[in-house]
């Protein structure tokens, strides 16, 4: 249930990025925790 969150909130970061809204609010800071976030969970799995 955990994982299908991560890649619910991964996609919409991803799509918020891609069409320029996270720029706009200042947000870009929001990818790169984004990855931050992805070491642990490819070391967990």
């Amino acid at each position: 249930m955990l994982f299908i969150l991560y890649y619910v909130i991964a996609i919409t970061v991803l799509v918020l990025h891609f069409t320029g809204i996270l720029a706009r609010y200042n947000l870009e800071w929001l990818v790169l925790a984004l990855a931050v976030t992805v070491f642990p969970a490819v070391i967990y799995l």
